[in-house]
């Protein structure tokens, strides 16, 4: 059984900006691209997935 990523968010762009959302607690601001095979990328330090709005309803 797949494990569950802590958070998703569905956004529109095919690349993001992710900080760990956290202030002074998060972690270095990264830039994820969203491969558009997958429809979705996660954050290598917080886990935070983050599904293009095309494939908002194909991955979980």
């Amino acid at each position: 059984m797949p494990i569950e990523a802590p958070e998703t968010e569905v956004v529109s762009t095919w690349k993001v900006a992710c900080d760990g959302g956290e202030g002074a607690l998060g972690h270095p601001r990264v830039w994820l691209p969203i491969p558009e095979e997958t429809g979705f990328v996660e954050c290598g330090y917080c886990d935070k997935r983050y599904v293009h709005e095309s494939f908002a309803d194909r991955v979980k």
